[in-house]
């Protein structure tokens, strides 16, 4: 891992191997979530979420995608509690949680003996932020109404292979601009780049609408000055709230420095608002995804508390990954503090949330909520650091 840089001002991220690092959340992620764990008397939990329509699971059951009681009345007597997955925003770091869903999609795929398994064959609810939220429309956007756009490897291997596109700064690479923070003047050719690329993601007539599932995607609106989300749900109710896919993605990954904010509007032009990046709103956007099932009796009304649901939350990382000394910042000026409390606040939103989140769950954390998240620097008594996996 990184360490602390000699200008202060300058915040130094760690150098990824993103298959090893992937690698490691995805063994905590197989061993907590695909095939059971035990409690704490030693019995083993099952958490494989099952396919609605075992006897249909090579073609598309029509149930995956039913509105109405009868939908979740099948979802329910299949499943026996609501699945959300919730996918942290951080930019080029995602490529850790992308390569997360690739090795999930593909265990899921084993376990069911389904080759054409998807992510969102086993999940009832998707948020994500940032590039998390574009990862959430890739996985669950459909132009048939039947199966998603994308399978979970075409996730991370879209910023390994457009990063650069999208984070230009010259000759740097992607990662290397967003890490650094990037240079002044360049966000319009930015800009540019990321709007060509989610419109060739997503042609221009994908709305909200066309989602399998309830999905979630946070932005901070600029205009009313409030977080604002982007939910199938709304968007179904009432076309006040339908917005383009490709907008959606380029709103929730508009972070400031980088990217132009954007103006917006709904498919029917009622709703506008000025849209940046939905990791300033919410990083963590797994509290907004349970509080959408507690509350919506309609899509939900079997569920009575977190015990009916089961969540899976992939992190990105921490932003502030090396510690400080009184003696090296108590000389610091604001200008040096700018970016580390912006990572302190990101860090600490994302802390907050899992915390309260495991809290809430109560007696069923360790069998209804399984938190992936790359952990901080830790010293040992000889000085050296090394990096962990927590949950």
């Amino acid at each position: 891992m990184a360490m602390a840089s000699n200008n202060p001002s300058e915040m130094q991220e760690p150098s990824i191997d993103t298959d090893k690092l992937s690698y490691e959340i995805f063994s905590i992620l197989e061993s907590k979530f695909l095939f059971g764990y035990g409690d704490n008397q030693g019995n083993k939990l099952s958490w494989l979420p099952k396919q609605i329509s075992p006897a249909a699971e090579f073609s598309p059951p029509a149930v995956i995608t039913a509105e109405g009681g009868d939908g979740v009345s099948s979802i329910k007597n299949q499943r026996g509690k609501i699945c959300i997955l919730s996918i942290d925003g951080g930019g080029m770091r995602n490529i850790i949680s992308g390569k997360a869903l690739a090795y999930l999609e593909q265990a899921l795929k084993a376990k069911s003996g389904n080759p054409d398994a998807r992510i969102a064959d086993y999940f009832d609810v998707a948020a994500g932020a940032g590039v998390g939220g574009i990862f959430t429309a890739m996985l669950f956007a459909t132009k048939d109404h039947s199966r998603p756009l994308f399978k979970g490897d075409d996730t991370w291997r879209l910023l390994a292979e457009q990063g650069t596109k999208i984070y230009r700064s010259g000759s740097s690479s992607g990662l290397k601009r967003l890490f650094k923070g990037g240079g002044s003047g360049l966000t319009g050719s930015a800009t540019a780049g990321l709007e060509k690329l989610m419109k060739e993601k997503f042609t221009k007539n994908l709305t909200l609408k066309d989602t399998l599932k309830p999905v979630l995607i946070p932005c901070y609106d600029l205009s009313s000055t409030a977080p604002f989300v982007f939910s199938r749900a709304d968007a179904l109710e009432t076309d006040e709230f339908d917005f383009r896919l490709w907008e959606v993605c380029r709103a929730t990954s508009a972070e400031p420095g980088i990217f132009e904010p954007v103006c917006m509007q709904s498919v029917d032009g009622s709703t506008r608002c000025v849209a940046v990046d939905g990791g300033l709103a919410m990083v963590n956007p797994t509290a907004a995804a349970i509080t959408h099932v507690l509350h919506n009796k309609q899509e939900f009304p079997f569920v009575r508390g977190v015990e009916d649901i089961l969540v899976l939350s992939i992190g990105t990382g921490q932003l502030l990954e090396v510690g400080y000394e009184h003696e090296e910042v108590k000389t610091w000026k604001p200008k040096h503090w700018a970016r580390p409390m912006a990572r302190i606040a990101g860090d600490g939103y994302t802390d907050l949330v899992d915390h309260a989140v495991a809290m809430a769950f109560g007696q069923c954390r360790s069998t209804n909520y399984v938190r992936v998240q790359y952990g901080n620097v830790n010293v040992n008594f000889e000085g050296k650091r090394s990096a962990k996996c927590e949950l």
